[in-house]
């Protein structure tokens, strides 16, 4: 459940890992209207989770004895840097899911942005793509990463094709001029991954509590067909239904593409290139 402001209904404050940083944790607390601490101490600080602000930027920092460690959007080191180095381009699902092949790059507009890492491999394969995430928190997150991956000399180039909205997508998509229309509008609703890496289990957990629950898959698939030019992507967990309800009666997906754990739903508005 989201309040007004659209932070999750949960006790949350900002504080800096140094002295240094500081006024940077200041100015981010009063950009979102949570407290600022000056002291804290992870294993018994009564806030559940943190916003802290430090030398990697902004990450999400879960409390509490044998907590884990933080979650960020990490554009420039870890499995992203791998991925992008050895993660088969071209050939990868979400590639042609979104109808990259030849010297077609669709623009594209992530309308459930998350950590960014789907938009960024996009990005990577030279799409341009514009990321819409509508919580405050995550929208920090995202930012924040963009901006690292903006000073990075192996990144910058990539990152100069990511744009970030701050915006609910529903309304956003509703808003966007028909010459300004995406060509595709990838959509990635929370469900419950299949995918049991500690890695992915402590980011849904950190997501569920921040972002809450995604009510409203139907209404986002329906604004993301009235607004996509050639298409609509939805990645779903493999085993999980078809997004349905009376806005999309006798609305299939053109054709599914399946990966392990997870799935590509393809609605194909008109042809591509």
């Amino acid at each position: 459940m989201l309040r007004p402001d659209g932070l999750a209904e949960l006790e949350l404050a900002v504080a800096a890992t140094d002295p240094y940083w500081q006024p940077d944790a200041e100015a981010l607390a009063e950009r979102l209207g949570l407290p600022c601490l000056k002291k804290y101490n992870l294993k018994f600080c009564e806030y559940p989770q943190l916003i802290l602000c430090g030398p990697k930027g902004v990450h999400l920092q879960v409390t509490g004895k044998k907590a884990p460690g933080p979650v960020m959007a990490d554009f420039v080191t870890g499995a992203v840097a791998h991925r992008r180095k050895f993660g088969g381009g071209k050939g990868q699902m979400i590639a042609k899911a979104v109808g990259i092949k030849g010297s077609i790059r669709p623009s594209v507009a992530d309308v459930t942005a998350g950590l960014g890492r789907d938009s960024f491999v996009l990005a990577t394969l030279g799409c341009e793509v514009e990321m819409v995430e509508r919580s405050p928190v995550i929208h920090c997150l995202l930012e924040s990463g963009l901006k690292i991956a903006q000073e990075d000399s192996e990144t910058a180039d990539i990152a100069e094709r990511m744009r970030l909205e701050h915006a609910d997508s529903i309304e956003w998509l509703a808003r966007v001029a028909d010459t300004q229309r995406p060509d595709v509008v990838y959509v990635d609703p929370m469900f419950p991954h299949t995918d049991k890496t500690a890695q992915v289990k402590k980011e849904m957990a950190v997501f569920r509590d921040v972002v809450g629950e995604d009510p409203d898959a139907e209404a986002l698939l329906r604004a993301a067909l009235d607004c996509a030019e050639y298409r609509v992507v939805v990645k779903r967990s493999r085993k999980a239904p078809e997004i349905s309800g009376p806005s999309l009666e006798g609305i299939t997906p053109s054709f599914q593409l399946l990966g392990k754990s997870s799935r590509y739903d393809v609605y194909a508005l008109k042809k591509l290139g």
